[in-house]
């Protein structure tokens, strides 16, 4: 089952049982897979474009509530917080810190970066294989200090 199929599935079901605020978030996934099937591209959606669309959104999510958290907007943020656990629920499960770092270790002896300058290399392989699987700004602390 692809991931519109999985969200007009959820849909029916939050509709069904009166889940608002889930509805409303699950729409906006729905919407964001709209936008990219009518962009024109006439590619059909991967796995890795799925990943991409929700990484987006709950990345802005994220961002939305340390905005209002600043502003001593708990109300707002926790709002987002829902909607991040929600499409949280579609995205591959996330790695632990033990486990990036892991990676990143595996992957800098495999291409023998060694000091500040392969940093690019590392990252660059890094976030390939750890991409819907890990933060970014999280990978890219774990390359500085297995490089640092």
């Amino acid at each position: 089952m692809n991931l519109t199929e999985k969200i007009n599935e959820e849909m029916k079901s939050a509709l069904k049982s009166g889940q608002k605020e889930r509805l409303l978030t699950l729409r906006s996934i729905r919407a964001l897979i709209l936008e990219f099937e009518k962009s024109g591209s006439g590619k059909t959606m991967t796995e890795e474009d799925e990943i991409r669309i929700l990484s987006s959104a709950a990345k802005k999510r994220k961002d939305s509530i340390e905005q209002y958290e600043n502003a001593g907007r708990i109300d707002l943020a926790q709002k987002e917080k829902n909607e991040l656990e929600i499409i949280s629920e579609f995205l591959p499960k996330q790695l632990s810190e033990d486990e990036i770092l892991e990676t990143v270790r595996r992957i800098a002896l495999e291409i023998g970066a060694e000091g500040k300058k392969d940093f690019g290399k590392l990252m660059q392989n890094a976030a390939k294989e750890l991409k819907g699987k890990a933060d970014g700004s999280l990978i890219k602390s774990i390359v500085e200090k297995v490089l640092g």
